[in-house]
C-alpha cells in the first residue's frame, strides 16, 4: 500500500508535507515506475518553503482527508521543492506558460507516466468559488479525460513537448549593435513608473536585472532619466513596506503599485541582487539612504541567514502562526505600549494609525515621510526601531529554509565582496570568503559542483546558473582581495561548466549537465527569470576572465553566446537584460590596471581607493609576480611611475595615460 514518502527528505519544503494524508513521492524513479506500472497520471505539485499560496493550498487540500483520498485513488502524487530541483521546475513552468496560463507557485501539473505534461495550473481552491472549479472537481475531470480521451492527452503532450524542445538556432539574420541595446533600454524605460519606481502597475517586483541594464545605459550615455528611474525605484523600495524597517532585508514583491504591502517572504537571491544595485547606485550618488539600507540588509543576512557552515540560508517564510505577515505587522496599541511618549513622532513618520494601513494593521513604511531628515530625530527613530525589533523577536518567527543553494549563495557572495570593497569593510569580506570556502570545498564532489546542501547531505548536480554565479563570486573575491587562488577557482569552475554544459551544436550553455538526471527535455535559453540567466552571467564572467588572463578563448566564447541568442533577443527584449549587459561589456572591454609602487602602505591606500570606486563593468588587474601579464595583454610592460602606485584605465585594449594622484584616479573611475 502506498504511503507518504517524504519523511526521509532533507528539503524543509518537502518535510512540511511529510504528515499529509496524500501519498506523496519525491521526484525519482520509484514514483515514475509506479505511474507506469499502474498507468496512472502523475499529479506534480511544485512549491517552496516560503510560499504563502503554497501554504494555503496545503491547508485547504493536501491536509484534507477528503481531497487526499481522491488524489491517492486517481494519481501518483509527486512533491517537488522548486529551489532544490530548479531543473524540474523550469521545464514544467515553461509548460504552463506554453498553455497560455500565468506561471507561479504552487505549480500544479498533470503528467503522463513518462513525465509529459498535458494540463496544469497554479493554486486551486478546494471548493468552487468565483467561477473557478474546485480542486476535487478538477481531479475527477482530469482523471476522466486521461482514462477516456487518450488521443486528446496525446495531442496535448506532443504539442507541449515539441514546444519545450524547440531551440534557438545560431543567429544568421540579425546583428546586435550598441545602438540596438540603447533602443531596448529606451523601450524598457517607457514601461517604468517614474512616480513610484519599478515597472508600471501592480504587482511590483524588484526587477533588478532590468534596472541594471537601465543604470548602465544611463552611465554610458550620460542620460539622467535612465539613472533616475533606477534611483526612484531603489528609493521607493527602500522606503516602502517591501523593506523590513526593523530587521533589514527586502520581501519578494509588493502586491500594490506603491511598494506598501509585500508578500512577506524574504529570498536570499532578491536581497543579493538588490544589494548589488544599491552598492553601485551609492558609488555614484553617495545617497545616505542607500548606504543605510546596505548596512541594515547585510546586518539581517548576518543575524538571520548565516548557517552553521558559514554559508547562507535560502529564505524566510511569509507566514507565521498560519497568517501571512503576522510576524512583521503592528497595531497602533502595540507600538504605543512599547514606545510611550515617542509614539506620535514614530507613527507620523512610519505611517502608523489606529485603523491601520493594510487589513486593519500597520506595515511600517516611510513612503509619506520622505528621506531621513533631522539627525536628532533619526537617532531617536533608530532607538525606537531597536526597541520594537527587540519586542518583535519575542513573537513566533516565520520558518527558516536553511538549505544552502550554490547558485543563490554565489549571488550573495558577489554582493558582499562588492560591498566590502565599496565600504572597506573586512567583516563583510570575511562573510563572503567563509561562504565561498564552504561551497568550493564541500559542495564540489569529484570535480562536480552540486546544488543543495542541508543536514550534512549534498544533493543534485547544480545547474549552469550555479556554476555561473559561483564563478562570478570567485571573480568578485579575486577583485576584493587580489588573491590569485580565487581567479584559479573561477578558471577551474569555468572548465567544468564548459565540459558538461556547453551546446556544441548551437552554442550557449544548457541549464543542466550532460551527466545529470535525464528529464523530458534539456532546456537552453538566455531568458532572465527572478535571477539572471546563466548565459548572460557567463558572458559577463568570460569577459572578465579574458581581461584578467588575455586568453582569447574566453572572448571567442562570449561572441558565440551572443550570436547564439541574438535572434531571440529581438523577439523578447524584456527577458534579455543580463545578456545585453554582457554585450555592453564586450564592446567596452574595460579594465583597471594597478602597477604597485613603494612603500607598501601607499599601495594599500591606492588599492583601497580603486576598489571603493571601480565600476561594476570593469575588471581589476594588479600586476605582481603571480600575475605577470602576457605580451598580448594591455597590462604588459606597464609599471609604476617614479615608484608610486600607478593606475592605467584601458578600454578595448587601449590604455589611457597613467594616473598617480588619488583625486585624478577617483574622478577617472567615477566617469567610467
Amino acid at each position: 500500500m502506498s504511503k507518504n514518502l517524504l519523511a526521509s527528505e532533507i528539503s524543509p519544503y518537502l518535510l512540511q508535507h511529510k504528515d499529509n494524508p496524500v501519498h506523496w513521492y519525491p521526484w525519482g524513479n520509484e514514483a515514475l515506475d509506479q505511474a507506469r506500472k499502474l498507468n496512472r497520471p502523475i499529479l506534480l505539485s511544485v512549491g517552496y518553503a516560503a510560499c504563502h499560496w503554497c501554504h494555503v493550498m496545503a491547508h485547504e487540500s493536501f491536509e484534507d482527508n477528503e481531497t487526499a483520498k481522491v488524489m491517492n485513488k486517481l494519481f501518483i502524487n509527486i512533491k517537488v521543492d522548486r529551489e532544490e530541483r530548479p531543473d524540474i521546475d523550469k521545464i514544467y513552468m515553461n509548460a504552463i506558460q506554453l498553455m497560455g496560463e500565468q506561471g507561479g507557485w504552487p505549480l500544479t501539473m498533470f503528467l503522463t507516466p513518462k513525465g509529459e505534461p498535458f494540463w496544469g495550473g497554479t493554486y486551486f481552491p478546494k471548493t468552487s468559488n468565483y467561477g473557478r472549479p474546485g480542486f476535487i472537481q478538477i481531479l475527477n475531470q482530469i482523471a476522466e479525460i486521461y482514462e477516456n480521451q487518450p488521443d486528446k492527452v496525446k495531442t496535448n503532450c506532443l504539442a507541449i513537448t515539441q514546444a519545450l524542445a524547440k531551440r534557438t538556432q545560431k543567429n544568421k539574420t540579425h546583428t546586435l549593435t550598441i545602438d540596438i541595446t540603447t533602443q531596448v533600454a529606451n523601450r524598457l524605460l517607457q514601461q517604468m513608473d517614474f512616480n513610484h519606481g519599478g515597472l508600471k502597475g501592480a504587482p511590483k517586483f524588484p526587477q533588478t536585472i532590468i534596472l541594471d541594464l537601465l543604470w548602465r545605459t544611463g552611465i554610458r550615455l550620460s542620460l539622467p532619466e535612465y539613472r533616475d528611474t533606477v534611483t526612484i525605484s531603489l528609493t521607493h523600495m527602500s522606503q516602502g513596506g517591501i523593506y523590513d524597517h526593523l530587521g533589514g532585508g527586502y520581501s519578494r514583491y509588493s502586491v500594490d503599485e506603491i511598494w506598501l504591502a509585500p508578500h512577506f517572504e524574504k529570498m536570499l537571491y532578491d536581497n543579493a541582487l538588490i544589494l548589488d544595485l544599491l552598492i553601485r547606485a551609492f558609488q555614484v550618488t553617495a545617497e545616505p539612504l542607500f548606504q543605510q539600507r546596505i548596512e541594515e540588509t547585510i546586518g539581517w543576512v548576518q543575524r538571520e541567514m548565516v548557517t552553521n557552515e558559514g554559508a547562507f540560508s535560502a529564505s524566510l517564510d511569509a507566514d507565521s502562526e498560519g497568517v501571512e505577515g503576522k510576524f512583521y505587522v503592528w497595531s497602533a496599541e502595540e507600538i504605543k505600549l512599547h514606545l510611550g511618549s515617542a509614539y506620535d513622532v514614530f507613527a507620523q513618520i512610519y505611517d502608523v494609525s489606529e485603523t491601520g494601513n493594510w487589513e486593519q494593521v500597520n506595515i511600517l513604511n516611510r513612503l509619506k515621510s520622505g528621506h531621513p531628515g533631522n539627525d536628532d530625530i533619526e537617532q531617536t527613530l533608530s532607538q525606537n526601531r531597536k526597541t520594537l525589533l527587540k519586542h518583535r523577536e519575542g513573537r513566533i518567527r516565520p520558518a527558516l529554509d536553511d538549505k544552502i543553494l550554490s547558485d543563490w549563495n554565489g549571488l550573495m557572495i558577489s554582493s558582499l565582496a562588492s560591498a566590502a570593497m565599496a565600504f572597506e569593510n573586512n567583516h563583510w569580506l570575511d562573510m563572503a570568503k567563509k561562504a565561498h570556502h564552504y561551497i568550493t570545498t564541500t559542495m564540489i564532489i569529484e570535480g562536480k559542483l552540486h546544488h543543495a546542501a542541508r543536514m550534512q547531505k549534498i544533493q543534485h548536480l547544480t545547474t549552469s546558473e550555479g556554476y555561473a554565479n559561483m564563478i562570478r563570486a570567485s571573480l568578485a573575491l579575486h577583485q576584493a582581495t587580489g588573491n590569485i587562488q580565487y581567479l584559479n577557482t573561477a578558471i577551474q569552475l569555468n572548465s567544468s561548466l564548459y565540459e558538461h554544459y556547453w551546446d556544441h551544436t548551437d552554442d550557449g550553455y544548457f541549464f543542466t549537465a550532460d551527466n545529470a538526471e535525464s528529464l523530458i527535455v534539456r532546456t537552453r535559453s538566455h531568458h532572465d527569470d527572478a535571477t539572471p540567466n546563466a548565459n548572460g552571467i557567463m558572458a559577463q564572467n568570460l569577459i572578465r576572465l579574458y581581461l584578467l588572463t588575455s586568453n582569447q578563448e574566453h572572448l571567442d566564447r562570449v561572441d558565440q553566446i551572443i550570436s547564439a541568442f541574438t535572434t531571440d533577443i529581438f523577439q523578447n527584449i524584456f527577458n534579455s537584460a543580463s545578456l545585453l549587459v554582457a554585450f555592453e561589456m564586450r564592446m567596452a572591454l574595460l579594465s583597471v590596471i594597478v602597477a604597485p609602487g613603494k612603500p607598501e602602505k601607499l599601495n594599500q591606500a591606492m588599492l583601497a581607493t580603486v576598489r571603493t570606486n571601480i565600476p561594476a563593468t570593469a575588471a581589476l588587474l594588479i600586476i605582481n609576480e603571480d600575475s605577470a601579464p602576457a605580451k598580448n595583454h594591455p597590462a604588459h610592460g606597464k609599471s609604476a611611475i617614479d615608484d608610486r602606485p600607478t593606475i592605467y584605465i584601458c578600454q578595448n585594449n587601449i590604455c589611457n595615460s597613467p594616473l598617480t594622484e588619488t583625486e585624478d584616479i577617483i574622478q577617472a573611475l567615477i566617469a567610467l
